[in-house]
């Protein structure tokens, strides 16, 4: 598997994308001001994570997605860890709704729960997102923190 970065053309990782955030004017808002990173295998993209800095020392996870045939294989938390380390001296942020295994996951990946944004999903979202049967409503922001002791 090869992590890199895209530089041009992010649009064309929108299926992609649209697994992680299922609104695409919700997407435009941080595609081309963020990074775009994609992990593939023999020259197919099996995931894409794309990263804004939201201040000096933090950086935003705004979309993580993997592709359906691939998910549950390891390859979303290679690529988050992956990213981790590349903003190593960042703390690491992220929302994500109240769904029990994505904030296992997360948990799992090192991201403890900083704060609540009440009725996120309900009032940005043309219409309701659902995940593992919940109606997503609040979005909970998850932190890493950064890795100041080089380790």
């Amino acid at each position: 598997m090869v992590i890199r970065q895209i530089s041009s053309n992010q649009w064309d990782y929108l299926p992609l994308l649209l697994l992680g955030d299922e609104q695409e004017d919700m997407i435009a808002r941080y595609l081309e001001r963020g990074t775009l990173y994609v992990c593939e295998e023999a020259g197919e993209t099996l995931a894409v994570c794309v990263v804004l800095r939201t201040s000096p020392h933090v950086v935003e996870v705004k979309n993580l997605a993997v592709a359906p045939a691939r998910q549950r294989h390891g390859i979303g938390r290679k690529l988050l860890l992956a990213v981790c380390g590349m903003y190593a001296e960042d703390a690491v942020e992220l929302g994500t709704g109240e769904v029990p295994g994505t904030l296992a996951f997360y948990r799992a990946c090192g991201f403890h729960p900083v704060r609540r944004v009440r009725n996120f999903f309900t009032e940005h979202y043309d219409h309701p997102i659902w995940e593992e049967g919940l109606l997503l409503r609040d979005m909970i922001y998850l932190r890493r923190e950064a890795d100041t002791d080089g380790k």
